[in-house]
């Protein structure tokens, strides 16, 4: 993330009004992963909750705002199709809390990113396909990182050991996360030729 981004989200007057660092990330995470490339004019909205009127005090604020999010895009794209993304600096498991702050703030981000291009996902991974149930796991595993007391409680229910299994699951989240882009974007490739 640039520092400039890093900045504007720290100011004062913007961070009450901005997604968190962490929610920022995932949210940008998973646009970048959606299927279709959407326009960042489309989305740019939603970083400040869907307002017509963005929060900057200036037209340069904005776009210096923009910029590093489309610049936050194109990095996290590029990671996740060349199969080298990787949880964000701060998104760790947590002895007490079972995972940081940073991790839960990216998994709320990024499935509120995942509404946006849900119906995408659904139209080339259609329930019933092999590869929904590749798009079911990540969005388990994100929502069970999100809401990781009640994810816990569920996998000692199954009779598993519910802190292997959560340290399973966060490790595996980088290559389940590049594998499904790189599979929805061979489906899209493959859907344009046959156009």
């Amino acid at each position: 993330m640039s520092s400039s981004l890093r900045t504007l989200l720290a100011n004062p007057q913007l961070a009450q009004q901005l997604l968190s660092e962490a929610q920022t990330r995932g949210f940008v995470t998973a646009m970048a992963a959606a299927p279709h490339l959407i326009n960042p004019s489309e989305w740019l909205a939603f970083m400040w909750g869907g307002e017509e009127t963005s929060p900057f005090a200036s037209q340069e604020e904005l776009e210096a705002y923009a910029n590093a999010i489309v610049e936050l895009w194109n990095e996290n794209r590029e990671s996740l199709l060349d199969g080298s993304w990787q949880w964000p600096e701060g998104c760790a498991l947590d002895d007490k809390e079972l995972v940081s702050t940073e991790t839960r703030e990216f998994a709320e981000g990024l499935l509120q990113g995942w509404q946006l291009s849900r119906d995408d996902w659904e139209t080339i991974m259609p329930e019933e396909s092999e590869n929904n149930a590749l798009l079911g796991g990540v969005l388990l595993c994100f929502s069970l990182l999100y809401d990781p007391e009640n994810a816990m409680e569920a996998l000692s229910q199954e009779g598993a050991d519910g802190l292997a299994q959560f340290e399973e699951i966060f490790t595996s989240v980088p290559t389940m996360l590049s594998g499904l882009t790189i599979r929805a974007y061979q489906l899209v490739s493959e859907g344009d030729e046959e156009a």
